[in-house]
């Protein structure tokens, strides 16, 4: 691994950047493609939401300057969900309501899971959900696309670098809902083809840093390494109390952690954190989505700020752009013709990232790697 980023630091008040400022008037007009976000903008978990929404706007600012779709612009609206499924499916009743052209960006496994029968009622694409869960993809559901490798992707490849290490007793702290489950079954499932299984596991509830009964639970086991699936806030907590109570294994993260948040939360105690990611390092300009990323920053993005989230956001956006185009291209664009649009993608690298759909896989990618913190807020992949 080669030290590759200065530490950073996140602007908490970018938060309020959504907050349900935006009146829901009727959404579609001639000139305006409107999509609607449900995120998290305030909460322990606001960061993720905030910075994917940056990067996304980041695109789409660009992508209007240069005309957007023929004339057309593109807008996120934005309603703030805390983190909370309940909130979240309020939220995109509002969205349903405003006939927005499509759901994008949304974060978090329980909030799309409550989003899923409403937007499958209403025939509502939803594009780019911030999270890697099976459910989301299985079984198919034509109306989701999604960006990011799955969790199971990111688990088997955490598995495997484990146990290259020889660590074998690995045991895993998630959240207590839908997309801690995920994590544990990714993990569940790698472990299964190499003849083992988690050494122990334990939960913290979402929006909680109470961890202590996890940790009790969890070193009584004396695991070689902690796998953790849930938010920055409640994986520092975790970090934090395990070293304190004398853990001395690896800890890993899946890449819905929060990896710029994470190491600004844990400061010095980041120092040997690894996190799986799936988009390229936002740091090393050797990508070419990383060079465009940074570029578009120094031109005008300086709200935003380089990381893992934040790029993720760039190529969601990047990549529903393409959709568009292709839909277009065969026509009137309507819901239906976007959805066919991004099926022709077919197999192809946008800004050099390698992307698949078609009528039968929306799941564009499954790019993974390893990246681990150090002491000083640094990222090293």
């Amino acid at each position: 691994m080669n030290q590759i980023q200065g530490r950073r630091r996140f602007s908490v008040g970018l938060g309020a950047l959504a907050l349900g400022g935006f009146h829901l008037a009727r959404a579609q007009s001639d000139n305006r493609i409107v999509l609607g976000q449900s995120a998290p903008f305030t909460g322990p978990a606001s960061q993720l939401g905030v910075q994917l929404n940056l990067g996304a706007q980041l695109f789409f600012d660009q992508f209007n300057a240069q005309g957007g779709l023929g004339g057309r612009q593109v807008e996120i609206r934005t309603l703030d969900d805390g983190y909370e499924p309940e909130r979240c499916a309020e939220n995109t009743r509002k969205f349903i309501a405003d006939d927005v052209f499509a759901l994008f960006g949304y974060v978090g496994t329980p909030g799309s899971l409550a989003a899923m029968p409403l937007f499958t009622k209403a025939r509502l694409p939803f594009f780019g959900p911030f999270s890697g869960a099976e459910v989301l993809r299985q079984p198919f559901n034509r109306l989701i696309f999604h960006v990011r490798a799955s969790y199971y992707d990111e688990t088997a490849l955490i598995v495997r670098h484990l146990t290259s290490l020889g660590l074998k007793k690995i045991a895993v702290f998630h959240q207590n809902d839908s997309y801690g489950m995920a994590g544990l079954d990714g993990v569940t499932k790698a472990l299964t083809t190499i003849d083992l299984a988690p050494a122990a596991t334990a939960t913290v509830e979402r929006n909680s840093t109470n961890v202590k009964a996890a940790i009790d639970k969890l070193l009584a086991a004396a695991p070689h390494a902690v796998v953790l699936v849930t938010t920055y806030a409640s994986a520092a907590a975790f970090v934090r109390a395990a070293r304190k109570a004398g853990f001395r294994g690896t800890f890993y993260n899946v890449s819905f952690v929060g990896t710029q948040a994470l190491a600004d939360t844990l400061g010095a105690d980041s120092a040997g954190v690894v996190i799986s990611q799936v988009v390229p390092s936002p740091y090393r300009p050797a990508h070419q989505l990383t060079r465009e990323f940074l570029d578009a920053i120094k031109k005008g993005g300086y709200k935003v700020q380089p990381n893992y989230s934040s790029l993720e956001g760039y190529l969601a956006a990047h990549v529903f752009a393409e959709g568009l185009r292709q839909a277009q291209d065969s026509g009137r664009l309507t819901r239906e013709s976007f959805i066919a649009g991004t099926e022709a993608i077919g197999n192809r690298t946008i800004s050099g990232f390698p992307v698949s759909f078609s009528a039968s896989n929306h799941a564009a990618s499954k790019f993974v790697e390893i990246s681990m913190l150090t002491g000083d807020g640094r990222v090293r992949s």
